[in-house]
């Protein structure tokens, strides 16, 4: 368990990845940069449409400097020559004041081996134009927009006689939030929106943001289901809930996290009524992305 820092370089920015997944994709710039260098955040980029979330560190590559003030755009080129543009990233705090990342979409024809270009400048710094290459897979492992949502049963206040404590680490849960299971959400054929989130044990520090964010966008939209999930097994000690650790010391998995197959937390997904997929958000989300997933739905 932990940050795969060599991979994504996120030192500090978000990213924590589930144990039980399988490593990603290769990533990493094709050249020294001067002043700043890429740091990639997305775990996953697959053939087809794509919400990528990535940001800069320092040149040591040890502090982050995103930051609201600082442009980002990014050109991509495939295999073959293919071209792909992407709109100007947005920037967004992922822990308020301290770190941040942009975000952008792309959409690639073609798996393979792909260069990302990155062109970002900071007031009184001259522009810099970093390249960084990457793969882009066939398919994700998490499930992805335009996918039905697996059924499952994840734990309820009802499972607990009520007390949220035994099964939510946020420290000023909602309780709605710990309600509905997925599984009845889904049987309930109305739009919900399912987050993966542990406060407590989460290594990126995001979880509890993701949260507040979540719970601000539920305010929002009140006759929208919200459903929020442990993704590391739990049991509670000495009154507090505790992970379950491996033989190999390590945290595991709920099997709503493996269903989903996630391999970073804390991850979004806006489901319909339908039971399918609409939108998903890895780590780090603007709660209009939120707004703009749910318009509409029913």
């Amino acid at each position: 368990m932990g940050l795969v820092a060599a991979v994504l370089l996120l030192v500090a920015a978000c990213g924590s990845v589930v144990p039980t997944s399988s490593t990603g994709p290769s990533q990493g710039p094709s050249q020294a940069a001067t002043g700043v260098l890429p740091s990639w955040i997305s775990r996953e980029v697959v053939k087809g449409p794509n919400r990528i979330v990535f940001s800069f560190l320092d040149a040591s590559g040890t502090k982050p400097i995103g930051a609201p003030d600082r442009t980002a755009k990014v050109e991509f080129k495939g295999p073959s020559g293919e071209a792909v543009s992407a709109p100007d990233a947005q920037f967004v705090w992922a822990i308020e004041g301290v770190s941040g990342v942009y975000i952008t979409h792309a959409d690639f024809p073609v798996a393979g081996a792909w260069t990302a270009t990155f062109t970002t400048s900071a007031p009184g710094a001259s522009t810099e134009t970093i390249p960084f290459s990457f793969d882009v897979l066939e398919d994700a492992h998490v499930v992805e927009p335009g996918e039905k949502a697996p059924s499952v049963d994840t734990p309820t206040l009802a499972d607990v006689s009520g007390d949220v404590s035994k099964i939510s680490t946020d420290e000023t849960p909602v309780p709605a939030f710990y309600e509905v299971s997925v599984a009845d959400a889904l049987a309930a054929h109305k739009p919900f929106v399912l987050v993966f989130a542990t406060p407590k044990f989460c290594a990126s520090k995001t979880c509890g943001p993701t949260l507040d964010k979540i719970k601000t966008v539920a305010t929002a939209h009140p006759d929208v289901t919200f459903i929020n999930v442990e993704p590391y097994q739990l049991s509670v000690v000495d009154g507090q809930l505790q992970p379950v650790l491996s033989d190999a010391n390590e945290l595991q998995t709920v099997p709503a996290a493996d269903l989903y197959g996630l391999l970073t937390e804390p991850f979004v997904f806006v489901v319909g009524g339908d039971g399918i997929v609409k939108a998903s958000f890895e780590l780090v989300f603007a709660p209009s992305e939120i707004d703009e997933a749910l318009a509409g739905l029913n």
